[in-house]
């Protein structure tokens, strides 16, 4: 469905929030890539980006005027295509490696406010093949909204004819279902076993898609709202680690190898876990092998918050754009040494956090700073930000593979920005039956983003042979230097699935 965009119309107070947000040191674009193994053609993509994505969502060919703490949508009327649509290449040997440099300068650079807020580079020669890196700023919409934009914009099989006018208008549930529930995976029937089934990381995720509901039922009680408020505000800043601290303007960022979706169930169903629980205790793990790599001995009791997205928005809006999610705090117990006791303390934490009211407290709190003075919204931003030490985001792609401008895609990638002055986000992203982690870091506080996604592989392997579903043939890499004198792990129980960890 085409969005509607009046000349003039003020940005929502959430959305104009997210704009604030924007600083030198902490840019609030969301960063993303397509791996092609063939090569894209360039006119044919300007012509999709036209057809499909700018022709049905206004805020694609308008700016963003301020007018103080207010903001409101002005049309380009001197936009073209070719000045949001480049052509780059890598220098030799163009590998990954170049990649993720070229990507590391982009999320560095801010995007130009005289023009719509987004950006897409074709990166030519990346093997036989193609990347498409794109950066969408925040304002224009959140991941539920964009994942939907980037599918309207795919095709489901490589034989697609060129689009050469936008779409037919259909009602809004058809178009969302079409585009939305089509591609992941039949999500109506898939609803309906997520109550029944753990473990399961595209069904969870669908499940918060489709049914906010449970979020909002939590927040009616008004004394429960103003006591998440008070303990929001009464929180303690996160420790000192290398993971916060000053920021500065480079950024850098790397992504994990694929893993099988498959794999990471058998673990959870080994340890009665979702698959959720599994990658954030991997991701924990990870955290945790890094800082022992920098010389760095946590505690015990060391914990450190993930402020986690939580999509507030129905499946009957998931066409439109915009922000519609609160936030959650996520403390990660890194400074447990023993895999199970993290994977168990995680989903404690996680099942609690499904009944909490927080999300909703938290969107009210971003509505109230888009409509403050620029100063007071930006003294908020550093208190909350102050409270955690990193953005975490599980965001899931389709299960079949995509084409888009005729090419298969055969990887996909995001990087979430790092709002309230955070150093680090941790994205997770599911497609075609993988899942790959994504890293963003300060490089002046984590220089080299790429040890802590070798880290979370590890990590996840050390998960394998704890929970036994690693196959005895397949070597281990190194533990981190002092988990290699560390007792070994206590194993999970043969029952483990059925018990309550």
């Amino acid at each position: 469905m085409a969005e509607r965009l009046s000349e003039g119309a003020s940005l929502t107070p959430v959305d104009t929030a997210w704009l604030h947000m924007e600083d030198p040191t902490n840019l609030m674009m969301v960063t993303g890539i397509y791996i092609f193994d063939k090569p894209l053609d360039y006119d044919r993509l300007c012509h999709t980006v036209q057809a499909r994505i700018i022709n049905r969502f206004g805020r694609f060919s308008r700016c963003v005027e301020r007018d103080g703490s207010k903001a409101r949508w002005v049309l380009d009327r001197n936009f073209d295509i070719r000045s949001h649509v480049h052509r780059v290449a890598l220098p030799a040997p163009a590998d990954q490696r170049q990649l993720q440099e070229f990507v590391s300068d982009m999320m560095s650079t801010p995007l130009d406010f005289s023009k719509p807020l987004w950006q897409m580079h074709v990166v030519e020669g990346y093997g036989k093949g193609s990347v498409l890196l794109l950066r969408i700023h925040h304002c224009i919409g959140d991941g539920i909204a964009l994942v939907h934009v980037l599918l309207s914009a795919s095709d489901f099989t490589s034989d697609a004819p060129i689009p050469l006018l936008p779409p037919p208008r259909k009602s809004k549930q058809h178009g969302v279902l079409e585009r939305i529930t089509f591609l992941l995976f039949r999500a109506g029937k898939v609803v309906s076993a997520t109550r029944k089934a753990t473990g399961n990381l595209i069904n969870q995720s669908v499940e918060s898609l489709l049914h906010p509901s449970h979020v909002m039922e939590a927040a009616q009680n008004v004394l429960e709202g103003a006591s998440v408020l008070t303990r929001l505000l009464l929180k303690p800043a996160d420790p000192k680690t290398v993971f916060k601290g000053r920021l500065g303007v480079a950024k850098r960022a790397a992504w994990s190898n694929p893993i099988a979706v498959p794999d990471v169930k058998a673990v959870g169903q080994a340890t009665g876990g979702t698959v959720n629980d599994v990658l954030l205790t991997a991701v924990c793990g990870a955290l945790r092998r890094y800082l022992l790599s920098r010389a760095e001995r946590p505690s015990e009791k060391l914990e450190i918050n993930a402020m986690v997205p939580v999509n507030l928005r129905p499946l009957s809006e998931a066409d439109q754009l915009g922000n519609r999610f609160g936030l959650i705090y996520l403390a990660l117990p890194i400074g447990l040494g023993d895999p199970g006791d993290r994977l168990r303390l995680i989903k404690k934490r996680m099942d609690a956090i499904k009944k909490s009211a927080e999300p909703v407290v938290t969107f009210q709190i971003l509505n109230a700073l888009g409509l403050a003075p620029v100063e007071v919204a930006d003294m908020s931003v550093k208190l909350f930000g102050a409270k955690s030490t990193a953005v975490m985001t599980n965001v899931i792609g389709p299960k079949a593979p995509i084409y888009f401008s005729g090419q298969r895609v055969r990887t996909a990638m995001f990087w979430v920005p790092q709002s309230g002055r955070m150093g680090m986000g941790i994205s997770i992203f599911s497609y075609e039956g993988s899942v790959v982690v994504g890293f963003a870091t300060d490089a002046g506080l984590v220089p080299d983003p790429e040890a802590i996604a070798q880290a979370f592989e590890d990590e996840f392997r050390s998960l394998q042979e704890w929970a036994g579903t690693r196959p005895a043939s397949v070597r281990l890499l190194p533990a981190a230097p002092e988990e290699t004198k560390a007792k070994k792990p206590r194993a999970p129980r043969k029952k483990a699935a059925r018990s309550r960890p």
